[in-house]
């Protein structure tokens, strides 16, 4: 699986958004629910709404191209698991992706199969997001930018919530460095991982990585993560998986 993981990850640094770099810790309570998808020119990270559905960003999953879930088999040994179904936010523009800007970046992918024990729940309808709340990010991407191999591992940090947050777009940095030097933040292979809220005790999801930047907005990673909040469009994941036939975790 190491040395699949590294191949893919060696594939996709001409991906849109990053992976977590600055440090950022291993994180294995999260292997249940965030998931690595590879395609024609890299990798993506993704997260289990139910046991055959994941979330992941519309641009991880272009028209055209073919795509795959990556996992771990019992022996040990990697698996590519084929996609059932892709669903596309009908009002995602790849372009604004590469110019950071607010789109519907989300895509929702079926599977045949069961593909995760624990799924987790999207968080609530009506969540506000002001400057310096926290949020836990969770993806598979490059621990150390232009390393391939430094990715392939769920790792997770908290990040707040920075500018203006609204219901198109968050910015979240890390609260450490405030985007003035390298710090945490999504680098390659990030995009479509999770952004978690605190909801009840529990972790739910209220965001997807869309794209990175390098401190002071720079190129590269470890200065502000991306997020396209679910707000405006959980209504749609709701019925889309629904006509999925997939049952979402409350």
């Amino acid at each position: 699986m190491a040395r699949m993981i590294a191949v893919l990850l060696a594939l996709s640094l001409s991906a849109p958004a990053a992976a977590m770099v600055g440090g950022a810790a291993h994180a294995p309570k999260f292997a249940h629910a965030v998931v690595m998808l590879t395609g024609p020119t890299g990798f993506c990270s993704g997260v289990a709404l139910a046991h055959d559905l994941v979330l992941t960003a519309a641009h991880c999953v272009l028209p055209g191209n073919t795509y795959k879930l990556a996992l771990s088999g019992s022996d040990g040994q990697p698996m590519l698991k084929s996609i059932a179904a892709t669903v596309r936010h009908p009002q995602f523009e790849a372009e604004a992706v590469q110019r950071h800007r607010a789109t519907a970046d989300i895509a929702l992918l079926k599977f045949a199969e069961t593909i995760s024990s624990a799924p987790v729940p999207l968080g609530p309808a009506d969540i506000k997001v002001a400057v310096g709340d926290p949020f836990l990010v969770a993806g598979y991407g490059l621990a150390s930018p232009g390393n391939g191999r430094s990715g392939g591992t769920v790792r997770s940090a908290t990040l707040v919530a920075t500018g203006q947050p609204g219901s198109l777009q968050i910015r979240l940095m890390d609260p450490t460095t405030k985007n003035e030097r390298a710090g945490l933040g999504a680098c390659v292979g990030d995009s479509g991982a999770p952004v978690f809220t605190n909801a009840g005790g529990a972790l739910a999801v209220i965001g997807v990585v869309g794209w990175s930047t390098g401190p002071r907005n720079t190129d590269g990673c470890g200065g502000l993560t991306g997020v396209t909040p679910l707000t405006r469009y959980r209504a749609w994941v709701v019925g889309q998986a629904q006509k999925m036939q997939s049952a979402l975790v409350r």
